[in-house]
């Protein structure tokens, strides 16, 4: 990790990859984080790919971060300002 990510950032990302389980999102060029399936939005998600698709930008906060297994946890849902 290059840049330091803490606890409740809200930063931009673009989506690198798509699965079952939720999406890959890139921070920067040597970090990203997953957005599970659960904090694609409010509500329920069946498929991931309803919602993203690869290359999209997306902004995101930053649940957890486990600098010793360097994952990130995010989600698009609490990143959002839901009106």
């Amino acid at each position: 990790m290059t840049k330091t990510y803490q606890t409740g950032d809200k930063v931009s990302g673009k989506v690198t990859g798509i699965q079952p389980y939720g999406a890959f999102v890139a921070l920067d060029d040597q970090t990203q984080g997953l957005v599970h399936i659960s904090e694609i939005t409010h509500g329920y998600v069946k498929e991931v790919s309803e919602y993203l698709s690869v290359g999209q930008e997306v902004d995101v906060k930053v649940l957890d971060v486990d600098a010793k297994s360097k994952k990130i946890s995010l989600s698009i849902a609490a990143g959002s300002s839901k009106k």
